[in-house]
């Protein structure tokens, strides 16, 4: 590994013990090695701190750094990018997994067309025991050149997790911060694709874990969920509903405003948001979840998971 590694992993974490060992297996023995794993820990009360600090021992690229008091999700993401030293940047959740060869092809990507901000796979939801129970298809067009289409796309469509691929840390720098608002994870991806493409890579590399105790399964009010990104806003003085909703809008429209366009591009963008805006409001224009999707028969995709992701060999007879 270089002195300066090129990739930097933020790993935030509360109280993940049940599956951050199978996470941190997958990210430690992925093919591509130059990278620092800075793991936060939100003041866990579990058995998380003793796991860090256990494979932290054994490989010196994971630093480990656990924060006096639970700050809320979203600032614990948020410091993460604030210490970062890679010219790439990733933010990697502790319950999901990930193929050994996901950040060998993403760098691939950056490496090799400088336009391009944002480079992941495809990927699939597994349940707590790693079994694929719902096959993605991504269906948005964010490797188009022009910025509105791209962002028209993300307001539309379902899905993608473009939050968790390789990003260009210098990009993510330039856009506002990520907040606590209602959706302030969609708003953050939609303005990083007013900045630039992204890539898919063509391989089943990614699998998002979908379980009881995931954030969004353990909070499913706006009020809660907005809570667990930061703690003031379950205070319904200071943070009405309408409030977190508003600037879940807002978000759109600042992303808009402050995104190197021209003006057509940029008018382009406020008439998608007015078309988008019109939609949902309309009776059950709210959209859906994909972890919501009717599962599918997918066995063969389920032995993928064993065979692509490092620590899961042992699971293939």
């Amino acid at each position: 590994m270089s002195a300066v590694p090129r990739l930097t992993i933020g790993l935030p974490v509360y109280n993940g013990e049940e599956f951050l060992g199978e996470a941190l297996d997958a990210l430690l023995g992925q093919t591509y090695e130059d990278f620092e794993l800075i793991i936060s820990d939100n003041a866990s009360a579990d058995g998380t701190e003793e796991i860090c600090r256990q494979y932290a021992e054994k490989d010196s690229r994971i630093r480990y750094v656990r924060q006096a008091r639970n700050i809320g999700a979203t600032p614990n993401h948020n410091v993460l990018l604030e210490m970062a030293r890679g010219e790439f940047f990733k933010w990697a959740s502790h319950d999901d997994l990930y193929g050994r060869e996901l950040l060998a092809k993403c760098i691939a990507v950056l490496d090799a067309r400088p336009e391009v901000i944002v480079a992941h796979s495809h990927q699939a939801i597994i349940d707590g025991a790693g079994v694929v129970t719902v096959p993605l298809d991504y269906v948005h067009k964010t490797d188009a050149p022009r910025p509105s289409t791209r962002f028209k796309s993300l307001l539309f469509e379902p899905g993608g997790d473009d939050f968790y691929g390789v990003m260009r840390t210098e990009v993510l720098r330039r856009v506002t911060p990520m907040d606590s608002y209602h959706h302030a994870d969609r708003t953050y991806v939609a303005e990083l694709a007013l900045h630039g493409p992204f890539h898919q890579v063509p391989e089943l590399l990614y699998f998002r874990r979908d379980h009881p105790d995931r954030a969004e399964r353990a909070n499913p009010s706006k009020r809660s969920r907005c809570a667990n990104l930061d703690p003031k806003r379950g205070n319904p003085v200071t943070n009405p509903t309408a409030r977190l909703l508003a600037e879940y809008v807002w978000g759109y429209v600042h992303g808009i405003r402050t995104a190197p366009l021209s003006s057509r591009e940029r008018r382009a963008c406020y008439l998608a948001l007015v078309e988008w805006f019109t939609s949902r409001a309309r009776p059950g224009g709210g959209g859906e979840r994909v972890e919501d999707r009717a599962p599918v028969a997918a066995d063969e995709l389920s032995l993928t998971v064993d065979l692509v992701v490092a620590g899961r060999e042992r699971r293939v007879s």
